[in-house]
């Protein structure tokens, strides 16, 4: 696998880890942060926005998938790009909201 490919499975797992907690508040009814709302990223936005921000996100991480060239589960490295994207993702965005909860600047 070349570094193009790497870096583009990378960000679809940014994209692909982004999607989840948009979509899910989305889809749950309940409003939650976005890039959208006021502050962005603090302030909450409306569960419409949020589903259509989450599929966005699932729409540019899928492009992703397909654009570094057929991914495939079997191939370490690549999967490691994609589970090294997503879980950095993962960690960022869990302290973010976790502080933005919590009432912290």
């Amino acid at each position: 696998m070349d570094w193009g490919s790497a870096v583009g499975l990378f960000f679809a797992g940014v994209f692909l880890a982004n999607a989840i907690p948009h979509f899910v508040a989305g889809i749950s009814g309940k409003p939650f942060q976005s890039p959208f709302a006021k502050p962005p990223g603090v302030g909450e936005s409306s569960p419409v926005v949020n589903v259509l921000w989450g599929a966005v996100n699932l729409a540019i991480g899928y492009v992703l998938l397909r654009v570094a060239g057929g991914f495939d589960l079997a191939d370490s490295a690549a999967f490691a790009s994609l589970w090294l994207g997503a879980v950095l993702t993962a960690l960022g965005l869990a302290w973010h909201f976790g502080r933005v909860r919590a009432g912290k600047p």
